[in-house]
């Protein structure tokens, strides 16, 4: 039998030679995302940072779900590529009877009336590496000469930061709450640390692993103290690390791709599902106001060092 979370996946990947079935063209590509999914948000962040605008289309669900799961209501307004109501029907236009949940990000192909991919991790690396030919040659975010790092990087900052913070509102009892925050919280010093030398992860210039720590930073006050149950996780202990948050909100690409409103309601929302077994109480959220994240970050006398 299959697996369930295999059955969820589509796993197409996009190619500037069209090797894989799929090539990089302008025009061809739309991505569906929403502003409470970090997950998706990352390929909103790396499109901007590529210059992708015109090349890729996207767009975003409506800020909540409803019973159909993933809507296109509100503020959002309609799905601008098939005139979909919900984004179900997308994949039941790819897979007829889609036997799982229709999830975010999602990556339509128009040439054939279907989702090809929707898993975050290779959608972003796809838009960071096969449309060269129109994104902005001063960007590299997966630099040829630093890929094995990155890949060796993003393995821990996935398993024990961005993936923990999830994880947390899921332990079965306070002893492996307890773990996975210790273990987070040892992440936050090698990147603190990390950070007091290098502006970015990897040196001077933004790469994928920063995508992928921002997305985590920035829902760390607006709604993840409620499934940690406590305040700690602002960074506020970390000051490189917070700077270094303030310096990449500064970014247009970055800023642009965030809501913190609809973040906050999000998790306020869905705080049951996020944290079934209330291992700890939810809490009261304390957030920093844009004024706070617009501080000056002065990162820009921070050295740059080899990675």
């Amino acid at each position: 039998m299959t697996p369930a979370r295999d059955v969820e996946r589509l796993r197409g990947r996009i190619t500037a030679d069209g090797s894989s079935g799929y090539r990089a063209e302008p025009g061809r590509y739309h991505v569906y995302v929403s502003w409470g999914c970090s997950w998706s948000s990352r390929a909103a962040v790396v499109r901007a940072l590529k210059g992708l605008q015109n090349v890729v289309s996207l767009s975003y669900v409506d800020d909540s779900t409803d019973e159909r799961g993933w809507i296109f209501d509100g503020r959002s307004g309609p799905d601008p590529v098939n005139g979909f109501s919900q984004l179900r029907e997308a994949y039941e236009a790819t897979v007829p009877g889609w036997p799982g949940r229709a999830s975010v990000p999602a990556l339509w192909d128009r040439e054939h009336g279907r989702i090809i991919s929707n898993e975050s991790g290779t959608i972003s690396l796809d838009l960071s590496t096969q449309f060269d030919a129109w994104a902005d040659p001063d960007v590299d975010l997966y630099p040829w000469a630093l890929r094995w790092r990155i890949d060796a990087f993003n393995t821990w900052l996935h398993q024990d930061v961005n993936n923990a913070l999830h994880r947390v509102g899921h332990a079965a009892d306070p002893v492996e709450h307890a773990r996975i925050l210790r273990v987070l919280f040892e992440r936050f010093d090698t990147l603190e640390e990390r950070l007091r030398t290098r502006r970015y992860l990897f040196g001077p210039i933004i790469t994928e692993p920063d995508v992928r720590l921002w997305l985590s930073l920035a829902r760390l006050d607006v709604a993840y103290p409620g499934l940690l149950a406590t305040n700690i996780a602002r960074p506020e202990g970390f000051p490189a690390l917070w700077a270094y948050a303030r310096d990449l909100y500064a970014l247009p690409a970055f800023r642009d791709a965030t809501d913190f409103a609809v973040i906050r309601r999000n998790f306020a929302d869905n705080f049951d599902q996020l944290h079934p077994e209330r291992v700890v109480p939810r809490t009261s959220l304390t957030t920093w106001t844009t004024a706070e994240w617009d501080t000056p970050h002065g990162r820009e006398e921070v050295g740059a060092v080899r990675p």
